[in-house]
């Protein structure tokens, strides 16, 4: 890709001690910013209760957050190319601690809803900015085991969410799920502070205006699609339908306004490399494809297996679980056969998990949901571990930033994406019952929709492996 010809010119610390604990600030950032995600979603019952409001207004805790990240993660990503990426990250972390202690004491559901709009953008320059500091933190042998970290800690932070939510909501009230992360988010601060590379002449922050226009439309395109894929879920409408022409309309405007731009948020050209405009779209098939293990899967448990709701909350453990030891030992295959290689092999992994899936074989019982997302959550950390290793190693200084933004993003495009398609797949195919019959049939057809993503993106990465081989050989 463009920018993987330039050089790492980050400083690297001096020492394996400074080494494991700017690794250690990076990882509690990233168990941050996934926990904010996985355990808001268990209060909203409680929510509901505490300030006598409607499902459709309490899930904006949730959508705030979302929304935030979504539509802020790239231009936070570019703001700490040019102004420095150790200050920025101090900021979101500062950031992001204040507004959880606002969260756990807003006095009204609208200022709750305000707070975490707030966290949101905290946890969009933590999620840009702890990809962008591998570079500065490790060497390049090294930087898969470090993106394995990460990943590890995010399914930690996802994992942990929804048990430590219910635990604290029990204990304490729905205002410690937010108070929670007040000392970590200290915690964390201190270790970064004292931890985290300080930039030298090689590193100096980008010159240039912040492109204000581009940041705007970016923004609104981006809103407008996620709130087309999350607003009335369950009957794509009219609304549905003009969010995604306001989306289309804004997605070609940006383009020209980048085009235009002196100092624009994203450098087009760079996008339209091969290699990484592959691995942009191979992390949205993928996370479009995951988004179906955390919609289906649960109906498949209760009704096509007829499990009982804490039975199928043990078992919906497995995927996370798998994902994060895989992500330890994702981290240090990539680093020794090479992150192309493991990319096509994570993806072989998974198009073989979703297949599993989609024979829906409730009379093997759990070991038919158990097997397979084992198969299919290896493949997943495999990839994205190698995927981020990958892009993440060629970045020069000046980009790391706002490239960890578009990887950021193409995640969470595809979560967003996934949770509307294969919610409707499955809908569509179960006929809108809940039988054990229906279920499985909703299953079957979901994941074998799922497979093909799958070989899509297994096909983007057998092309990307040929065009490394042949610069290579040039």
């Amino acid at each position: 890709m463009a920018v993987a010809e330039q050089s790492r010119d980050a400083p690297i610390p001096a020492n394996s001690q400074s080494t494991g604990w700017a690794l250690a600030s990076l990882s509690l950032a990233t168990l941050l910013s996934s926990l904010g995600t996985s355990i808001a979603s268990v209060g909203l019952p409680s929510l509901m209760e505490a300030f006598a409001a409607s499902f459709q207004a309490v899930q904006w805790v949730v959508l705030a957050y979302l929304l935030a990240i979504t539509t802020l993660v790239v231009s936070a990503g570019r703001l700490a190319d040019m102004f420095g990426r150790r200050s920025l990250l101090l900021g979101g972390i500062a950031l992001f601690t204040l507004a959880s202690a606002l969260c756990g004491t807003a006095p009204t559901l609208w200022l709750l809803i305000a707070a975490r709009a707030v966290q949101g953008l905290g946890a969009a320059l933590m999620m840009a900015l702890t990809l962008a500091f591998v570079a500065e933190t490790v060497s390049k042998e090294r930087t898969g085991r470090a993106m394995g970290l990460l990943g590890a800690m995010s399914s930690i932070g996802t994992t942990l969410g929804p048990s430590l939510g219910g635990l604290l909501i029990a204990g304490l009230g729905w205002r410690a799920i937010f108070l929670v992360n007040v000392p970590l988010g200290l915690l964390t601060f201190a270790v970064a502070w004292s931890a985290l590379p300080v930039a030298d002449k090689a590193t100096q922050p980008v010159q240039g205006k912040f492109d204000t226009a581009g940041t705007v439309l970016l923004a609104l395109t981006l809103a407008a699609y996620a709130l087309a894929m999350t607003l009335s879920r369950g009957d794509f409408g009219v609304l549905n339908i003009s969010l995604l022409a306001l989306t289309a309309a804004g997605a070609v405007l940006f383009i020209l306004a980048q085009k235009s731009a002196k100092n624009p948020l994203v450098r087009i050209a760079s996008v339209r490399h091969p290699r990484l405009g592959a691995s942009l779209a191979m992390s949205l098939i993928v996370a479009t494809v995951m988004m179906a293990t955390l919609v289906v899967a649960p109906f498949y448990l209760s009704r096509g297996l007829g499990l009982d709701a804490a039975m199928a909350g043990v078992v919906l453990t497995t995927g996370p679980f798998v994902s994060t030891l895989s992500a330890l030992v994702a981290g240090r295959l990539s680093d020794r056969f090479g992150a192309s290689r493991m990319m096509v092999a994570g993806l072989t992994s998974l198009a073989g998990g979703t297949f599993l899936l989609s024979l829906a074989m409730t009379k093997l019982g759990i070991a038919s949901y158990v097997i397979p997302i084992t198969v299919t959550c290896f493949g997943y950390a495999l990839f994205q571990t190698s995927n981020n290793a990958a892009v993440m190693s060629g970045v020069g200084a000046g980009e790391r930033g706002v490239i960890s933004g578009l990887l950021n993003l193409s995640r969470n495009l595809g979560l967003v994406t996934g949770a509307s398609l294969m919610g409707a797949i499955f809908a569509a195919a179960s006929a809108g019952t809940l039988t054990s019959t229906a279920a499985a049939r909703g299953m079957q057809v979901t994941f074998e929709v799922a497979t093909v993503l799958a070989l899509v993106a297994l096909l983007l990465a057998l092309v990307q492996l040929r065009l490394a081989r042949s610069a290579k050989a040039e």
